[in-house]
């Protein structure tokens, strides 16, 4: 690993160091006229050791985005990481640590709660054939499960 330090946040995090499940603030961004993106990192698999499957990870990423907006207007967007060990959660003017644990917590209660899969057709989707709403939920259940532990984020 290089001692230069890169353009992309993630890149410098020692992956090796973490411990998933965690919520941690991984930046804040500020634009032109003061409003504030705090980018959240939501590490649900250990990096390195586990990953989840992309039917499940894909289905909740639908869920996510559509269930979290019943509970807040700050949601910028939810974006899965490519290494399919988390998501990002980028929040508007949302500097409130608490108050992401608690969306996030009260937005997996509602996965496991939805019998569809917003947005899961050809019209709305661009790999409608990649769902699991039961892998969704699965996932869902098991980072809820370690509810406890989503602050402790470094070994």
């Amino acid at each position: 690993m290089s001692d230069q330090k890169m353009n992309v946040e993630s890149f410098n995090l020692d992956h090796t160091k973490v411990k998933a499940p965690y919520v941690r603030l991984a930046g804040v961004t500020v634009g032109l006229h003061g409003d504030e993106i705090y980018k959240y990192d939501m590490r649900i698999c250990q990096p390195n050791q586990n990953h989840m499957d992309m039917p499940g990870l894909h289905s909740l990423e639908h869920l996510m985005a559509e269930m979290s907006r019943n509970h807040t207007d700050k949601v910028v967007d939810i974006s899965p990481m490519g290494c399919q060990t988390g998501f990002y959660w980028a929040m508007i003017n949302h500097d409130d640590y608490d108050g992401i644990l608690t969306l996030i917590e009260k937005t997996l209660e509602d996965v496991l709660e939805a019998d569809e899969v917003p947005a899961c057709n050809e019209m709305q989707c661009g790999w409608a054939a990649s769902h699991s709403l039961e892998g969704a939920k699965e996932i869902a259940r098991g980072f809820l499960a370690k509810r406890d532990e989503w602050q402790l984020i470094f070994e």
